[in-house]
This record gives C-alpha cells, structure tokens and sequence, in this order.
C-alpha cells in the first residue's frame, strides 16, 4: 500500500523543481526559509546564514526575530549558527533559560520570545559555509521527529543552496567577462583614434589614454569612451 506524501516530502519536491537558471540566489534561499519553516514541527522562524571569510550574513529569513538573533551572534561572533556553520553539524539549544553555552544570545532569544532552536549546518563549498536556523517559541520545541526532519530538509537544501550559489558564481564571473571585453573593445577603438592621428604606436597610444586618464581622475575606459564619441560625433556632423 502506498503512502500519502507527508509535508517533508512534499517540501522535497518543491525544492526538487526550483530552476536555478530562472530565479536568483537570494529567491532560492527565501524558498528554503518558508519550506523550512512550514515543513519543521515546533518551527515559528527560520533564517539562512552564509558565511564567506569574514562576511557573514543572513540571506534569507522568515521574520524579524530570525533576523535580529542572526545579527546577534555575527556582532558577538558566537552563537549556534556560527558553530553549525563552522562544523557542519546540528546545534541545538533545547531551553535558551538553561543554556550556558551562549549567554548574551540566549538572553536576546529569551526576549524576543524564543525559547529553544536548531541550527544545522550547510557545508556548500570550501569557500562558503551556512546553517539552516529553526527557532521555536517554547522550550523543547523539537522533538527527535522533528529534528529528523529538520536534518533531512538541510541535507537536500544544502544540494540546492551549493548548486544555486556555483549558478550565481558563474553568472557573476561571465558577466565581468563580458564587462572587460567591452572595455577592451572601447579601449582599442580610441587607441586607433589616437594612432591615427598622432601616427604613433599601439604603446604609444595606451600611453595617451593612460596619462589623460591619471590627469583627469577617471578610468582608462570612461576616457576611451569620451573620445570614441567625440570621433562619432565628429564623423555624423
């Protein structure tokens, strides 16, 4: 006999059927906070953190709560999601009124009416680092099922999040490829402008630009693109 999907499976699939060519990196991590948060028992929030050298920020939450004990802990520099991130593992704070482990944060959650969470990391590459941050609003908020599931949402996430991130990577790269074949281009243009007319070298040319750009406090290709449209302006009138 089959099985009705539960709401784990379901948020699987949905995850499953996201096209990283067709939304962002900051749309994908805010699908996985909702999921998260509609998927995981005893879950009232949910962030993502990522973390990448020294910049660490939250990506994608589902309220301000989330948000504001993310920042928490990047200004203290500890905190559950932090030591998730850094060993890729569950973090969990059953009771933020009895735990030790983080006073300053387990003070804030309190206040913001947080009384237990799960952080789980999300190893996406050696560069990048992140957690899936669940908080509940009672104390024990989680049960065994429910950090189960929780594990298991990361795990598949983190498949999501390290593909969405190489797409953004790549798109990001291919971009500032094309932007230096533009300058390049312009670059190259005025060089024959300057050529032309001075009867000079290639050299001697990127000289030119290179002088007028250090006199003028502007880019080698802002001053090559002035003097191309000079050229056309010249040639049209």
């Amino acid at each position: 006999m089959s099985r009705s999907p539960s709401a784990a499976d379901l948020a699987l699939a949905e995850l499953g059927r996201i096209r990283l060519d067709e939304v962002t990196l900051p749309d994908v991590l805010g699908r996985v906070a909702e999921l998260a948060r509609n998927t995981v028992n005893g879950a009232c929030e949910v962030s993502v953190t990522l973390i990448q050298g020294e910049s660490k920020r939250t990506m994608a939450h589902t309220g301000e709560p989330a948000l504001a004990l993310d920042l928490v802990q990047y200004e203290d520099g500890s905190g559950p999601c932090l030591a998730a991130s850094a060993s890729g593992s569950s973090v969990s704070v059953p009771d933020t009124a009895a735990d030790e482990r983080w006073p300053d944060w387990s003070r804030r959650a309190r206040e913001h009416g947080v009384g237990s969470s799960l952080s789980i990391g999300l190893p996406i590459q050696e560069a990048v680092v992140g957690a899936l941050n669940v908080y509940g609003g009672p104390p024990h908020s989680f049960d065994a099922e429910a950090v189960t599931v929780a594990e298991s949402f990361a795990a598949y996430a983190a498949v999501a999040l390290a593909n969405a991130h190489l797409y953004d990577s790549t798109s990001t790269l291919a971009e500032q490829m094309r932007e230096a074949m533009r300058s390049r281009a312009v670059i190259e243009q005025a060089k024959g402008i300057i050529m032309g007319s001075r009867r000079c070298s290639p050299d001697e040319a990127f000289a030119v630009l290179a002088r007028i750009s250090q006199d003028s406090n502007r880019k080698v290709r802002e001053v090559a693109e002035a003097l191309v449209a000079g050229a056309v302006r010249q040639t049209s009138s």
